[in-house]
C-alpha cells in the first residue's frame, strides 16, 4: 500500500500544505485519491491532456477582463505601440518558446519534476512567489542548463 509513489505523493502533499501552496497540495491529494480508489486508468488521460486542461483554465482566467468589458479593444491596440506593450509581446514569445523547451526537457527527464516542485515551494516560502506551473520552471531550468553548457564550452 505504501509504495514509493504513494510516499512521494504524501511528501508532496505535506510540503504543499507546509508551504501553503494549495495547488501542489490539492494536486497531490487528487492523485492520492486516484491511487487509493484504484482509478489508475485516469493517469494516462491526465498525463496526455492535463497540461492542456490546466492551460485552458489559466487562459480563461487571464481573459476574464475581456469578458467583463474591463479592457477595451482600442487600449489593447494602442498598447502595441508602447515600450511595455512591445516588451509584453516579446516576453510572451520568449516565454512560450521556453515553456515548449521545458516540456521537452520534462518529457525526457521526468525525474526533474520533484526538484521543480521543491524549487517552487522554496520560491513561495522564501520570496512570496506564485507557482504558475512546472512548465515555466522547466523552461527556466532548460535555459540555465543551456547557459551552463555554453559557459563550460566557452571556458574550455
Amino acid at each position: 500500500m505504501f509504495t514509493t509513489e504513494t510516499i512521494g505523493l504524501l511528501l508532496l502533499l505535506l510540503l504543499g500544505m507546509w508551504a501553503r501552496s494549495n495547488l501542489i497540495a490539492a494536486s497531490a491529494a487528487i492523485l492520492l485519491v486516484i491511487r487509493f480508489t484504484r482509478m489508475n486508468f485516469l493517469y494516462p488521460i491526465l498525463e496526455r491532456r492535463g497540461v492542456e486542461i490546466g492551460l485552458l483554465f489559466l487562459t480563461m482566467a487571464m481573459l476574464i477582463p475581456f469578458a467583463l468589458g474591463k479592457v477595451n479593444v482600442k487600449e489593447v491596440f494602442q498598447s502595441f505601440f508602447t515600450l511595455p506593450g512591445i516588451l509584453a509581446v516579446v516576453g510572451g514569445a520568449i516565454a512560450t518558446n521556453l515553456n515548449g523547451r521545458g516540456l521537452h526537457l520534462l518529457a525526457n527527464n521526468s525525474h526533474l519534476m520533484f526538484g521543480l516542485i521543491v524549487g517552487s515551494i522554496l520560491g513561495i516560502v522564501l520570496w512570496g512567489g506564485i507557482p504558475v506551473g512546472p512548465l515555466m520552471a522547466a523552461g527556466t531550468t532548460y535555459l540555465m542548463l543551456e547557459m551552463v553548457g555554453w559557459l563550460s564550452h566557452f571556458l574550455k
